[in-house]
């Protein structure tokens, strides 16, 4: 079922949409003069990467009714991503910023999301939407922090079940987000339950275990359980990736980073858009890597991700690592 929904290549994507500021290649935030600027947020970031590489997305989540807000708006339709189902919210509610730094090294990630608008998401904009016209539903463990966002995006899981579309979930624990470790916890779990695949670091899912040491237990425990696939992600150290009783371990494809950004939102982005184009497990996950490596290379996230072409020259040009 998975894969079959895939292949239509449309993919509804829940979550934030924001704005980025870092500095120049190797600069710190203390001291700079000069920023660029980009879209940003998960969500929204993965949408963009699945668009440049020749899928359609479409975003649903809230924005402010200030100069940040229409930027976003803007981006998205710069991005070719449709936003039919992305609201604008009056009041003191803020779209998301995060400020960072294209640098490695004392590397400085600032993101304010007090009062956050796309929190606000709420039923009403989950109701409009027709879940059959889509392949899949990505959804990212931040729109769960809060409510209504929270009790909007469980709605969306249960109608894309109900209507037969895979659910894709990235955990992407943020803890300055929740209000607590234990709803968290709790929360992020049962939205695992819902999906049919999960992708996560090995942090993430010894978080939902309870214990970082039972991460890779959780994993393999999620896809015996009912998920189709699960993505277990090391950092450097690559993945694995299980499959049932399978699993497929995959290394990354060593590159000079500029930054530590943008990898996660990259990797889905080819990983899914490989599997809707028909690769198998194994390669999918490969162009996820590739995506995830070309992007940590470049300064920015969304701006960062590759075309098509772009992904097969890099492939060629380089091998993965062995697997650890």
């Amino acid at each position: 079922m998975v894969i079959q929904g895939i292949v239509k290549r449309d993919f509804l994507v829940i979550g934030r949409v924001g704005m980025d500021m870092f500095t120049q290649p190797g600069a710190g935030i203390v001291g700079t003069t000069q920023m660029m600027t980009a879209m940003g947020g998960s969500s929204a970031n993965i949408a963009a990467g699945l668009v440049k590489l020749g899928c359609k997305a479409a975003l649903v989540t809230c924005v402010s009714d200030d100069a940040v807000g229409a930027y976003c708006l803007d981006q998205l339709d710069q991005y070719g991503i449709n936003r039919n189902h992305v609201r604008v919210v009056r009041g003191q509610c803020r779209t998301s910023l995060a400020v960072y730094e294209t640098r490695l090294q004392d590397h400085h990630t600032v993101i304010y999301r007090n009062d956050a608008a796309d929190f606000q998401m709420d039923d009403s904009d989950i109701a409009p939407i027709d879940f059959t016209r889509f392949g899949a539903v990505i959804t990212t463990g931040t729109v769960f922090a809060a409510e209504p966002s929270r009790s909007a995006a469980f709605t969306a899981l249960q109608r894309a079940r109900k209507a037969g579309v895979p659910v894709i979930f990235d955990v992407d624990y943020r803890p300055y987000s929740w209000p607590s470790a234990q709803i968290a916890q709790e929360v992020l779990s049962q939205a695992a339950d819902l999906s049919d695949i999960i992708v996560g670091n090995n942090e993430e899912f010894g978080f939902m275990a309870g214990h970082i040491d039972q991460g890779m237990a959780k994993a393999q425990s999620l896809a015996k359980a009912h998920a189709a696939i699960v993505v277990y992600k090391k950092g450097p150290d690559g993945s694995i990736t299980f499959q049932g009783d399978k699993s497929i371990d995959t290394g990354i494809y060593p590159v000079d980073a500029l930054k530590p950004t943008g990898a996660g939102d990259s990797f889905m982005a080819g990983f899914l858009s490989s599997l809707g184009a028909g690769s198998d497990l194994q390669r999918a996950i490969r162009r996820g890597s590739a995506c995830a490596s070309i992007t940590v290379s470049r300064p920015g996230c969304a701006p960062a991700m590759p075309t098509p072409d772009e992904l097969d020259e890099f492939m060629a040009a380089h091998t993965p690592a062995t697997a650890l």
